[in-house]
């Protein structure tokens, strides 16, 4: 079996949480986290990668949520490190 490069797979899938409250510490407790896009290899011997949004939340803007980097299972054989 041979690797295609013609069709890549995202390194990370982007995920965005929306803060919804305070516990009794004082942390932020988060909602569920929803997929908003991914980050992708970039070509050649360039370093980092490129981010994609397929939707950009509102919060996100206001300062009310966090974003996290998942990574995908080929971004470090399956998942198991």
């Amino acid at each position: 079996m041979t690797t295609s490069n013609s069709n890549p797979k995202p390194l990370y899938r982007v995920s965005f949480s929306r803060i919804t409250g305070k516990d009794n510490q004082g942390n932020d407790i988060l909602g569920r986290p929803k997929e908003i896009g991914a980050a992708w290899e970039r070509k050649g011997d360039k370093q980092g990668a490129i981010v994609q949004f397929d939707i950009i939340p509102t919060d996100l803007m206001n300062h009310n949520g966090v974003m996290f980097l998942v990574p995908t299972e080929t971004a470090n054989n399956g998942g198991s490190q």
